[in-house]
């Protein structure tokens, strides 16, 4: 029986399956189709309106905290420069950001392998943005699509022209409010604070970025919208090689849902039997914000948003039905009764990630605030002093992460010595900035044993070590 119906699920499929040869957004001539999503309401839909709450106090609070005076995160591109929770990051720790894209990467690739699109439909920008913000403010303003799309097709008249006036005058604002704060986490609040305090001609280059990034957040969430989704947005389009039968998704239940029939109140005794529990009423199509019918089967344009579920239960409890006709399940869950497992694929992609997490976090941990290189100057060769010293001339470049000058004093650490700053005095380094220097090593001619000896040099600030630095001596072997 359970194998009658999914060759009937199949048959099914392959008379639409027409719908995969274009999104579900444009018609066979190429034109696109606008999305009227209905309003979404239940249980699912409920929780995801608090982790949206809790989204956007973090998007607009993130930016006024600060940490070892620094903001907590900033990814300030054009200076290259990057702060993760209060530190800083330079080009010079681009290998730390190596590492991290990878875990990343890995990260995706397990989490998509175990739970499909959760992230998109649950804690995505975009998604909480457009279905969470904008669509509510274009309910309140315009009211459900029945509405919408009656207003839409309708004359200009003053009600129409107040109304769309009014949703894209609010739109451009919260647009415009979205991209400051986005700015700030370029070029930090005290940043952007200067720009709105000051006059306009001091901050040309800021105002023009926050103008254009208010205009590419109105077109998206006003124009564009589920498009970013299922034309641009990557994730979408690799979502077909990283889900397999056991990943869970957004799935209709076909076993109990096929063969369709319409439902009719009539009693019991006259009522024919319906061999299938979808009573093809659409509900699930008509709340998509991507405009698909989730009963075809997986498909790259769900973003796993579950209003579908929240539709399809609501008409599974006014017709007398048991929910979750629409659920999260794998493929093979539905097909064979198989509960979601940990695969070895996913077992592979956890091991790897414990390990690129482990490096990660011993490259963090092991991370100085204040670095440096030391070379021994080019060209040059060792010096002798008298009958009993040789000396090197080397060059020093300093890394300060810190807010704060540092200045710092070099110490010879593991053998008798001693170090000549060239310039006579210590070396200065700025806040977040660069230092260099250049200073004489000096040993005793009888502790040279070959031409090459290991040296260790102390970096102190007063009478704290900050780090150290290793550099090699040349000099005359030992006869």
């Amino acid at each position: 029986m359970a194998k009658q119906q999914h060759i009937q699920h199949a048959s099914t499929q392959n008379e639409t399956d027409a719908f995969r040869d274009r999104i579900a957004t444009v018609d066979e001539k190429g034109k696109r189709k606008w999305v009227y999503a209905h309003k979404t309401r239940g249980k699912l839909f409920n929780i995801r309106t608090w982790v949206s709450w809790g989204f956007f106090i973090l998007f607009f609070a993130l930016p006024f905290f600060r940490y070892k005076g620094r903001p907590l995160f900033l990814f300030n591109i054009p200076e290259a420069k990057f702060i993760l929770f209060g530190r800083v990051f330079w080009p010079q720790d681009f290998f730390i950001f190596g590492i991290t894209m990878i875990t990343g990467i890995v990260f995706i690739i397990l989490f998509t392998a175990a739970f499909g699109r959760l992230f998109c439909g649950w804690v995505c920008p975009q998604t909480i943005f457009m279905e969470m913000l904008f669509r509510k403010i274009e309910f309140a303003i315009e009211g459900d699509a029945p509405a919408q799309k009656l207003l839409d097709k309708g004359p200009w008249n003053r009600d129409k022209v107040v109304k769309k006036t009014t949703k894209h005058f609010v739109f451009f604002l919260l647009s415009f409010i979205v991209s400051n704060f986005f700015l700030a986490y370029i070029i930090g609040m005290d940043e952007l604070l200067k720009i709105i305090r000051e006059p306009a001609s001091q901050h040309i280059g800021g105002l023009s970025s926050i103008v254009i990034f208010s205009g590419v957040f109105y077109g998206v969430f006003s124009y564009f919208r589920e498009q970013a989704c299922t034309v641009i947005c990557p994730y979408g389009r690799l979502q077909g090689v990283l889900l397999d039968r056991n990943s869970m998704i957004v799935a209709y239940d076909y076993k109990r849902g096929e063969p369709r029939g319409k439902f009719r109140k009539q009693k019991a005794a006259e009522l024919a039997p319906v061999p299938g529990d979808c009573i093809d009423c659409f509900q699930c199509v008509k709340v998509c914000p991507t405009g698909i019918d989730i009963r075809n089967g997986t498909q790259m344009e769900c973003v796993g948003c579950t209003s579908c579920i929240d539709a399809c239960n609501k008409m599974m409890d006014a017709t007398g039905r048991e929910k979750g006709l629409i659920r999260y399940a794998s493929e093979n869950g539905i097909a064979e009764g198989k509960k979601l497992k940990f695969t070895g694929r996913m077992k592979f992609y956890t091991v790897l990630l414990v390990v690129l997490t482990s490096l990660l976090t011993a490259l963090l941990v092991s991370r100085k605030d204040v670095d440096g290189t030391i070379l021994r100057a080019g060209g040059m060769l060792y010096q002798e002093r008298g009958a009993d010293s040789v000396s090197n001339l080397y060059n020093i470049k300093i890394i300060n992460k810190t807010v704060h000058d540092v200045s710092l004093s070099l110490k010879l650490e593991n053998m008798p010595g001693s170090i000549i700053e060239a310039e006579g005095k210590d070396i200065i380094v700025k806040r977040e900035g660069q230092g260099k220097g250049s200073f004489f090593i000096v040993l005793p001619r009888h502790i040279i044993e070959t031409r090459k000896t290991k040296l260790k040099i102390g970096v102190y600030e007063g009478d704290h070590k900050i780090t150290t630095l290793g550099t090699n001596f040349m000099g005359p072997a030992a006869r």
